[in-house]
């Protein structure tokens, strides 16, 4: 987080206050832990502290640890049952958030084996008093060529971030993970779904690949299915696989899954047939921190068809496609109740959803039966979405399911990555569907998806941004939610010759908001950290710009120029003569009737960058969504 402030350490030694299950023993900070210890733990080291956040340090020596990490809480010697962030190793390195400004915690590192717990001597720090903050804007630039490379890969932040995946982990971390794909595809002949992770959702740190190479199971599984099929050996340039879509969740403590796509070359028989299949795979790590540390486990699905074996179809032939669903975008959820369910598809005919074995993290349905033939497609999954039933190629991709407060949220791709992309939500109270609409459409069987999340925008003095899809959407475990994606600029933003700014691949981090009636709307401004300083009625006050997000098939959405005077008058706009309206309590900005949820967000179109106020919300229809942000007062 870039604040400039001064960071004040108060240290303590606290005395032992509660067990923690077995005997508990408390650590002098030398590491030696006495004779009868089994395990000790070093005094914890603080840094990076911030209003919200900060990042504790310690080792765990021993034999026999199970277990280890910080707890923390605003009393003396707090313990595992208290607030706690587990480490995957025994070099602890976890990040602490959420935390409340201008307060003072206290931390204790701990190591746990099977008849004790270990603790470190209690270590305090205070947070940073948000009048203290001197907030500064990121200054890293949307247009990153001449980073793009791989020599220059520890300095990539968000650059080359195509398909993203974000979960946070147990130390406390952030971890991104994305498709190979970058402006010059640097990441060519050095492995696959690579990693950054980050503490504030702003700078990130490169990690590096998780797959070194294609797994062997691969060729193994797409021979073993051409031989069902009567076919031969295939043929194809295994070394022009694709690698798309991965999604990292964690399981439980100690344990995270990867579900990953891998696209074959070529044809299933000759230029008259139609595309080879594709196949979503799995690895796990229980240490993320670690890229080498991933596992592969091997095959999950692969592309269903209800189509028996009459593959002849031409590969330009969209609406005749051979496949069903096609194997590629997975997204992986946990029900509260302790189901596991994996929703994929793209383009074809829609998404199913499979559930899958808690354990193994594989379909319930184990063998899986021949991919053809309506009699094995419930093995493939139940389709739960389609934009329109009829056809057999739609342009929806990239589903993302999450659970909120009683509701499934199936968040959706529309139209073509490279500019028109836009983002879609529907809902459910089952995890199977039936999926509906904000407009109150059912649309499992079919339908176009409200309310529209993204869309390609521009506001002022500025080239903008399209291609704002294939979204991750994750919190922090502290009620907080966010949207990643990828964003591209136009295609034609730049006279400069002999590039491609499409090709622009750069990571979005926006922050989520959520209407009274449980409807998620995502900020106009990408996420910079400001600090969340109470908005008034005054600050409201003065010019903005407004965009209507209607669709328009890629199309940008421009903003126009709105003024809210100080006697809540509107003028300009398309709301030019209305009056306006501000709840403090829930910070939501009134205008007409359309309630906007406000927030601080970063001006990235200014210069210099600055911290200002935006909107988003819907119109009373749900089919009409307005950005907005305050530019001047």
């Amino acid at each position: 987080m870039r604040n400039s402030t001064k960071l004040f350490f108060l240290f303590a030694v606290g005395l032992l206050v509660a067990a923690c299950g077995g005997d508990e023993k408390i650590d002098d900070g030398g590491g030696g832990g006495g004779t009868t210890n089994t395990a000790s733990v070093t005094r914890p080291e603080v840094s990076s502290i911030t209003t919200t956040s900060a990042v504790i340090s310690a080792t765990a020596i021993g034999s026999g640890i199970q277990s280890r990490g910080v707890c923390y809480g605003t009393t003396a010697n707090p313990t595992i049952n208290d607030s706690k962030v587990t480490a995957t190793d025994n070099n602890i390195s976890v990040a602490l958030s959420g935390l409340t400004s201008g307060t003072t915690y206290h931390v204790r590192a701990y190591a746990q084996t099977s008849t004790s717990c270990v603790y470190s001597t209690d270590v305090t720090f205070t947070t940073v008093k948000e009048e203290q903050v001197t907030w500064t804007a990121p200054t890293y630039l949307d247009d990153y060529r001449n980073i793009s490379g791989w020599e220059n890969r520890a300095r990539w932040n968000l650059s080359n971030v195509h398909d993203p995946s974000v979960m946070k982990a147990d130390d406390g971390y952030f971890y991104m993970y994305c498709t190979d794909a970058g402006f010059g595809n640097p990441q060519n002949g050095h492995g696959h779904f690579h990693c950054r992770r980050s503490t504030n959702l702003v700078d990130w740190e490169y990690l590096g690949a998780t797959m070194p190479n294609l797994p062997s199971w691969v060729s193994v599984k797409l021979n073993e299915i051409r031989a069902q099929m009567g076919l031969g050996p295939s043929t194809t340039n295994f070394s022009n696989c694709g690698y798309w879509a991965p999604c990292v969740r964690k399981v439980r403590e100690g344990l995270y899954r990867m579900y990953y796509v891998i696209t074959i070359d070529g044809t299933i028989d000759g230029p008259n047939s139609w595309g080879e299949r594709a196949f979503i795979g799995l690895m796990e790590t229980s240490n993320p921190a670690d890229v080498s540390s991933w596992v592969d486990k091997g095959y999950v699905i692969t592309n269903y068809s209800d189509r028996e074996l009459n593959y002849k179809v031409s590969p330009t032939a969209w609406e005749q496609c051979y496949f069903k669903y096609n194997a590629i975008d997975p997204s992986y959820i946990i029900t509260p109740t302790g189901e596991h369910w994996l929703v994929y598809g793209s383009w074809h005919s829609g998404f199913p959803i499979v559930q899958l074995n808690p354990e193994t993290g594989k379909p319930i349905v184990d063998p899986l039966p021949n991919p053809w033939g309506t009699a094995n497609e419930s093995a493939y999954g139940k389709r739960i979405y389609t934009r329109n039933a009829s056809s057999r190629w739609q342009g929806s991709e990239a589903p993302e399911v999450i659970y909120r407060n009683g509701y499934y949220y199936l968040f959706l791709a529309y139209d073509a990555l490279d500019v028109p992309y836009n983002t879609r939500v529907v809902r459910a109270t089952k995890v199977d569907g039936p999926y509906y609409s904000i407009t109150g459409a059912e649309v499992t069987r079919g339908g176009d998806a409200y309310p529209i999340l993204t869309h390609p925008y521009k506001f002022a003095n500025n080239t903008g941004w399209v291609g704002i899809s294939h979204c991750a959407v994750f919190d922090d475990g502290n009620g907080n939610w966010y949207y990643a994606s990828q964003g591209r600029f136009p295609v034609n933003s730049t006279s400069q010759p002999n590039w491609a700014p499409n090709a622009i691949m750069l990571g979005h981090v926006r922050s989520i908001l959520w209407t009274k009636d449980g409807w998620p709307v995502v900020m106009p401004e990408r996420y910079a950290a400001v600090p969340q300083t109470a908005i008034t009625e005054n600050d409201l006050v003065g010019k903005w710009e407004h965009i209507d997000l209607s669709y328009k098939y890629g199309e940008q959405r421009t903003s126009v120029e709105m003024t809210l005077s100080a006697d809540h008058n509107v003028s300009g706009g398309i709301w030019n003569g209305k009056t306006w309206s501000f709840d403090a309590s829930t910070n939501t900005l009134t205008i007409n009737g359309v309630e906007l949820l406000l927030k601080r967000e970063c001006d990235w179109e200014a210069n210099p960058r600055k911290a200002t106020i935006v909107y988003a919300g819907f119109a009373t229809n749900g089919r009409t969504t307005y950005w907005g942000k305050k530019t001047s007062n």
